[in-house]
């Protein structure tokens, strides 16, 4: 089912003084099943988007669809649990929300919210404790005895646990050292491969080319382009013009002035080809 958006504002502290637009009349249709990154820079609107997927903002204007539910102004609070089982939000440093005694009591408290046994949410919590790289051997630990990192962990286990078919993720990886950083974006890009769909905010671009199918780029409120990440990075000047910064691949490949490439690498992957292909001439 696709994720759509239509007309959708939203007023923050609406009839005060600080009275500030955060969305702006934001209109966008996402397939089923697809890897959506949304970027632009500080102040955007990219988390305030984020937190309409699952009614933790309402819209002030205009209508959400998203799994099998419309959002509107009115919608009430009553039914906002079915919607969340279905849709996820991941918060930046997600390890702030622990609370249980043990990990895995932690990670199974998500499924046994939305309704699973006690014994089928502690089979699920050790399945994603060792699929997020931990070891069965903390599952007893106090969360709050672990490094940041595997506290991190531990954290969006707790979320994916109970498999919803949207994971929202707001900049899950800040903070993260890089191998860190890719095991959790491949573990994100493995769960949309299993059939979910994952958004996710980010100010790094190189996760953009590398797992996204699908760019929003927020400024101001406004969504200003919905498109492939080739055609967003395409025209530099517009780019650098919306604070978006070249992928790392892009920027490298600027500086081999000896080199020739067909188009413009946006992954490593590229790259490298491209100077296979220099290299064979």
């Amino acid at each position: 089912m696709s994720i759509k958006f239509e007309n959708v504002s939203y007023i923050y502290s609406p009839n005060t003084p600080l009275e500030k637009k955060g969305l702006d009349q934001v209109s966008f249709t996402l397939k089923e099943k697809s890897f959506v990154a949304i970027v632009g820079h500080t102040g955007s609107g990219k988390s305030t988007l984020m937190q309409h997927f699952n009614a933790l903002l309402k819209p002030s204007a205009g209508k959400i669809k998203i799994a099998g539910k419309e959002i509107t102004p009115e919608t009430g609070n009553k039914n906002l649990k079915d919607l969340r089982r279905h849709v996820s939000l991941v918060f930046q440093f997600p390890e702030a929300q622990l609370f249980e005694t043990t990990v895995l009591n932690d990670i199974a408290f998500g499924p046994k919210n939305f309704g699973y046994s006690e014994d089928d949410a502690k089979v699920l919590a050790l399945k994603w404790l060792k699929k997020v790289g931990l070891s069965e051997d903390i599952a007893d630990r106090s969360p709050f005895d672990l490094s940041g990192g595997q506290m991190r962990r531990v954290a969006i286990a707790g979320v994916m646990a109970y498999q919803p078919d949207v994971l929202c993720l707001d900049e899950p990886d800040a903070g993260l050292d890089p191998r860190a950083r890719k095991q959790m974006m491949d573990l994100f890009l493995d769960y949309k491969n299993s059939g979910h769909t994952v958004i996710l905010v980010t100010h790094n671009m190189d996760d953009v080319v590398n797992y996204a199918d699908d760019v929003l780029v927020m400024e101001k409120g406004k969504l200003i382009k919905h498109d492939i990440p080739a055609n967003i990075f395409a025209d530099e000047k517009w780019a650098h013009r919306h604070s978006l910064d070249e992928p790392s691949a892009t920027a490298f490949a600027k500086q081999l002035s000896n080199y020739q490439f067909e188009k413009q690498p946006l992954t490593m992957d590229d790259l490298v080809k491209g100077i296979l292909i220099n290299l064979k001439r």
